[in-house]
């Protein structure tokens, strides 16, 4: 569960991990996404009343996730992440919020070209993956 991304003109595939600078971008990652959850009418309630732990895992399984050490998986077991997230309402709409504020953390991040655009195409294709309800009717 490592993704490596070829830097131009490097013969050696780089992780994510270790073209963002490790650890720490991605515990500036989660918290600022975290401050945008907890701004969200409609995704806030899906989550605990303290966002830290949240925060917390989702740093560790990202940092994994693009290469870096194994916590994560070390701490909580395999990822499963749709199953999971089975338990909170997620239809396409919530997606689309979670999607729009993680890209826009992603966007906002100083970062190589290669990295943002990995990154964002991930988090597209893997949030699509965790809607587990219809749309909700308006009203």
């Amino acid at each position: 569960m490592r993704m490596n991304v070829t830097v131009r003109g490097s013969r050696e595939p780089r992780t994510v991990y270790e073209m963002v600078g490790g650890t720490v971008f991605f515990e500036d990652l989660t918290r600022r996404f975290y401050e945008r959850i907890e701004a969200d009418d409609v995704l806030r309630p899906l989550h605990p009343e303290d966002l830290s732990e949240s925060a917390r895992k989702n740093a560790l399984f990202l940092a994994q996730y693009w290469g870096g050490p194994t916590t994560y998986s070390e701490e909580r077991g395999q990822p499963r992440l749709r199953l999971r997230h089975m338990p909170f309402p997620i239809d396409g709409a919530a997606r689309d919020r979670w999607f729009a504020h993680m890209k826009t953390t992603v966007e906002e991040s100083e970062m190589p070209e290669e990295a943002r655009i990995a990154m964002i195409d991930y988090f597209d294709k893997a949030s699509v993956m965790m809607i587990n309800r219809e749309q909700s009717p308006p009203g």
